[in-house]
């Protein structure tokens, strides 16, 4: 296995991570395996969520996959029973499940008089089944899984929930006003979720990525031949650090918040992991 940067110790704890068939809540679930936690990697792909996995369990960990749709609550339900039966009851939850959708997203950055009737797709054309179905999967998909594991936290001292947030939450991004309002929609869930389960022994914070380059976005990031588009180069114009997170880097921040010892006195925060783009005003 490889270090643990912070030497947090999860020997014993089961750990659950939804969205962990994609590219960042895989190597979340990598982080808390090689930290000690026996993991349950939940993804509606649940082939990729095996893929890693069985990666986990090569690197000598305990690891093991789950078919989860984060929107359906008799699933999740049915799924936390698994986890339970298999691996024991869940003490770490990290709500990694999320995304955008084309559906909710607008062409340009700004709106131009005669975009409504241009072949371009507008504010005005959004259509209200894709923004629902980007708030559903972005806050639904937290709060469902979430209902679904604490009922095996609540009293149990030591348990920890981690959602994902985003710099949307912090100001909205241009062409995105759906993913931005549902991130933001986490951040406020995070500091409900801490107050609420404040005296049955579980922690609630959330993590905050900045710009990480990733298969996922890497159409948005670059051009076919390499080079960054136009909106990268606005990203690490402000982005003070001038350039985009690697995944290590989001190691610290997430094993700090899980340590019991080195984090017992926080609850509903949100950390940003940006290279200081939440904290740049443009001057």
């Amino acid at each position: 296995m490889k270090k643990n940067v912070l030497n947090t110790d999860l020997t014993g704890k089961v750990a659950v991570v939804t969205g962990a068939g994609g590219v960042l809540c895989s190597y979340f679930a990598k982080v808390l395996a090689r930290a000690g936690a026996k993991v349950a990697l939940l993804d509606l792909n649940v082939e990729s969520a095996k893929q890693f996995a069985d990666e986990i369990v090569a690197e000598g960990g305990v690891a093991k996959a789950y078919e989860c749709n984060v929107l359906d609550k008799s699933i999740c339900d049915a799924v936390a029973e698994k986890v339970v039966a298999e691996l024991g009851p869940c003490d770490l939850l990290v709500n990694g499940a999320g995304g955008n959708n084309p559906r909710a997203t607008t062409d340009k950055e700004y709106f131009e008089l005669g975009d409504i009737d241009a072949e371009t797709k507008s504010f005005f054309d959004l259509e209200a089944s894709g923004v629902g179905f980007v708030f559903n999967l972005n806050f639904l998909g937290t709060l469902i899984p979430t209902q679904s594991f604490t009922k095996q936290m609540v009293g149990r001292e030591g348990c920890n929930i981690i959602n994902i947030s985003s710099m949307n939450a912090y100001t909205p991004l241009t062409k995105i006003p759906a993913y931005s309002g549902a991130k933001a929609a986490i951040s406020n869930f995070t500091q409900w979720l801490a107050v609420h389960f404040s005296k049955v022994g579980i922690r609630v914070n959330a993590i905050a990525p900045g710009f990480f380059s990733t298969k996922q976005n890497a159409k948005l990031l670059f051009n076919e031949d390499g080079t960054p588009t136009a909106r990268t180069g606005k990203i690490l114009a402000a982005t003070p650090m001038g350039r985009f997170g690697e995944s290590e880097e989001l190691a610290g921040g997430l094993l700090f918040l899980v340590n019991n010892e080195a984090a017992s006195f926080i609850t509903g925060v949100v950390l940003p992991i940006d290279g200081g783009f939440s904290s740049y005003s443009g001057v």
